[in-house]
């Protein structure tokens, strides 16, 4: 962990405000006030979600009787010959089981996770052909047991298992909350097993729960030292202010954003890729509302002062004997040209529960900061409702406007039209309701690149519909900063979702609607590229397009 002098000398002109917080916060009891779930710390008057949704603060204390329980169904699904786990979530539930499986892998001996978090046919598809439904164990994952796009996945993996498996029960698993449909289901289809998570805890906050230990003690990992270390860092956020890791970063996070530099760019060591996805939904989906917010940019590629507005603070997170010597260097010379940076180091990879739990009392303290309520999501219902409406065909208004990739002039005018739209301290979000290939994700970042290196707006990049359960809060609930560029396909051919009245082609484009509609009513700057039939093709055009227009501004 860093030593609070040494984070504050990277701020700059900022440190006398951090400190001034931090001595605010040590006269007014802010770390017992938080423990105590004090709504006054963030909103004037009490709340359910800050009464109920605050039990993460205590959990890696809480979850430790349940390490013996978890190891050993790992080590009976192991022993059972299963070669791969599908993780059938979405937001909260699904990104810190990526995390785990990109940063630790699978130990020998232990199966292959594999997260579907997508409704785009292509990508059901892609996880289908990996995985063997007479080998895999499939672990659907859910809060309310309500959520559309993991029960889609249920209904689809089902069928795959029960054409293929004379007891199919047996190759499911559910995490959910008590009480929930879900678990009612779980018991009438014989799963597995039925694991009931603590329901005081908020989805985004729930990675050292049932929902992220879980599928980390399925590939192995060891859930001990992850918890041991979460519990270290609980005990020193129950400290002072001015040595509290938490609440540091919390300050930092807060006080820089209330001055303008509300684009927190996460760059990390080559073996932790992964953690700032999971990151981007905790500050985005907690600070972006009320007209707040602290803007996340993840995957960003690095470049040098010249790329980047006045509007950044630069967090760099690195795992000890993993170093991107380019990366490092960029970074230093970022931070000599009078940018704030914030340096977070890892002496080994168990200690990412640490890390974790710094993140999340640092978000909930960047709320404090910034006079929001960081424990609800008001603005995610919107696209869900009009999502919704799209798949039982009563969208209302017009016709969503949508240009070709394939025509190349109308698409570069159009480009140019939009982005001539920014402003100092706007932000660049693509939005991309494709499958998430490699070669999708390679050309939507070079798009980011001459976007970023040309109007010097901070990027970032979503995979939808899993980003409308992270970074679309603050899309909708944040400053009204972000120009909206949404890309969507013909998601054919097309894959229906048995037992239902819809496919999943239908599901993806739906929810594509229902964003652009839920913008639109914000009063955002929203432009849909359509990709027609010709994925590669519309993307090869897009991002030539990016270029050209970098070159004419």
């Amino acid at each position: 962990m860093n030593t609070p002098s040494a984070l504050l000398r990277s701020l700059g002109g900022h440190t006398p405000a951090v400190a001034a917080r931090l001595e605010r916060w040590h006269e007014e009891g802010a770390v017992a006030r938080l423990w105590a779930k004090d709504h006054a710390l963030w909103i004037p008057e009490p709340a359910p979600e800050i009464d109920n949704r605050l039990g993460w603060l205590s959990l890696p204390d809480a979850m430790r009787p349940q390490v013996p329980v978890l190891e050993a169904f790992a080590a009976e699904v192991a022993d059972a010959g299963i070669t791969h786990v599908v993780l059938l979530g979405m937001g909260g539930s699904s990104l810190a089981p990526e995390v785990f499986a990109r940063t630790f892998g699978s130990r020998p001996g232990y199966p292959t996770l594999l997260v579907l978090d997508s409704t785009h046919p292509d990508a059901v598809r892609a996880v289908d052909e990996q995985a063997d439904p007479t080998t895999t164990l499939f672990v659907v994952s859910s809060k309310s047991g309500t959520t559309i796009e993991p029960n889609s996945f249920f209904h689809h993996c089902w069928e795959r298992v029960v054409a293929a498996a004379s007891r199919p029960g047996k190759h499911f698993v559910a995490i959910t909350d008590p009480g929930t449909s879900l678990a009612a289901l779980g018991e009438e289809r014989d799963f597995r097993r039925v694991f009931l998570a603590p329901p005081d805890v908020g989805g985004r906050f729930s990675a050292l729960s049932h929902f992220g230990l879980i599928p980390a003690a399925l590939i192995g990992v060891d859930l001990t030292r992850l918890l041991d270390h979460a519990a270290a860092t609980a005990d020193a956020c129950r400290r002072h202010p001015g040595g509290n890791p938490g609440l540091l970063l919390g300050a930092v996070l807060g006080e820089l954003a209330a001055a303008g530099r509300d684009k927190a760019t996460y760059l990390v060591s080559p073996a932790l890729a992964a953690l700032p996805a999971w990151i981007e939904q905790l500050v985005a989906e907690s600070t972006g509302k009320q007209g707040a917010g602290i803007l996340p940019v993840a995957g960003e590629p690095v470049a040098g002062p010249e790329a980047y507005g006045d509007d950044r603070l630069l967090v760099y997170l690195a795992l000890a004997g993993d170093r991107d010597d380019a990366q490092v260097a960029a970074l230093g010379a970022l931070e000599a040209a009078g940018h704030p940076v914030v340096r977070l180091h890892l002496n080994h990879r168990t200690e990412l529960g640490a890390e974790m739990y710094r993140q999340e009392v640092a978000v909930a303290m960047a709320g404090s900061v910034l006079g929001i309520h960081p424990f609800n999501q008001p603005d995610v219902q919107l696209a869900k409702e009009l999502a919704a409406r799209a798949m039982a065909g009563e969208a209302a208004g017009e016709p969503i406007p949508a240009v070709p990739a394939a025509d190349s002039p109308r698409l570069g005018a159009a480009l140019h039209g939009f982005l001539a739209s920014a402003r100092p301290g706007d932000y660049l979000a693509v939005q991309a309701f494709l499958a998430p290939t490699p070669q999708a994700e390679g050309a939507l970042q070079g798009l980011r690149r001459a976007v970023r290196d040309d109007r010097r707006l901070a990027t970032t990049l979503g995979f939808g519909p899993q980003f409308l359960h992270s970074t679309g809060q603050l899309h909708k609930g944040g400053p009204n900063t972000g120009l909206f560029l949404q890309v969507v396909d013909d998601a054919a051919p097309d894959l229906p979702v048995p037992g239902t009245a819809y496919s999943f082609g239908r599901l993806i484009r739906a929810q594509a609607d229902g964003d652009y509609r839920a913008l639109a009513a914000k009063g955002r700057r929203v432009l849909r590229v359509d990709l027609n039939d010709d994925p590669v093709g519309g993307l090869a055009a897009l991002e030539e397009a990016a270029g050209e227009e970098a070159l004419i501004s």
